[in-house]
């Protein structure tokens, strides 16, 4: 049986964190995975400039509330859908993504959660599971499960390179550059071709 496991930020909704930049005018906070390997490095630093700033999870979440998924993705979600079984492995948190999952029809959704305090600032952040893309393409190898996976980031390295066929999908030059064997591709059209050939074989 066929499964497709795929990232969410960058792959079908936009970044969280760079919006938020944006809205905030805090360029640090531009940085994700894409920049910085190291997950736990990222979110500390991320976590140090809300509490300098005063910012809360409310604050993030009326960002949040304005944004939509990327143009194109929820058709293609919806057909990739009519075909196999999806599911997205993210290391974005629950009270970040249950927005989109709603405008996206919710789909499955694997991902992390935070730890608010009663004033609603973001003190922490719990894992699911260390390396919890990388282990899920694991366990649905052992159900018995043929996977393809996309992403777009460093920390989808490991999922990509686990899975019996993984893409990157509008990934940044380096990312593509220090992984040759990952086919890059920039159109849902691409990705969805490249799907359908995987579940023929």
């Amino acid at each position: 049986m066929n499964l497709i496991c795929m990232d969410l930020e960058g792959v079908l909704i936009p970044e969280i964190w760079i919006n938020f930049a944006h809205e905030t005018g805090i360029d640090e906070l531009k940085l994700t995975t894409r920049d910085i390997s190291d997950y736990d490095v990222l979110m500390t630093r991320r976590l140090g400039i809300l509490k300098e700033k005063g910012l809360t999870l409310q604050d993030i979440q009326a960002v949040i509330d304005r944004m939509n998924p990327m143009e194109g993705a929820l058709d293609f979600l919806n057909t990739l859908r009519s075909k196999t079984q999806v599911i997205i492995l993210s290391d974005t948190f629950e009270e970040f993504a249950r927005p989109f999952m709603k405008k996206l029809g919710w789909p499955t959704l694997f991902c992390n959660s935070l730890v608010v305090d009663s004033s609603g600032m973001i003190t922490d952040y719990t894992l699911r599971q260390s390396d919890g893309k990388k282990k899920a393409i694991a366990a649905f190898h052992s159900a018995g499960f043929r996977i393809l996976a996309a992403g777009d980031s460093y920390n989808d390295l490991t999922m990509l390179k686990s899975a019996d066929k993984g893409l990157l999908f509008r990934a940044p030059e380096s990312i593509k550059d220090e992984n040759p064997e990952l086919p890059l591709l920039m159109e849902y059209s691409d990705f969805l071709q490249e799907i359908e050939l995987f579940l023929e074989g």
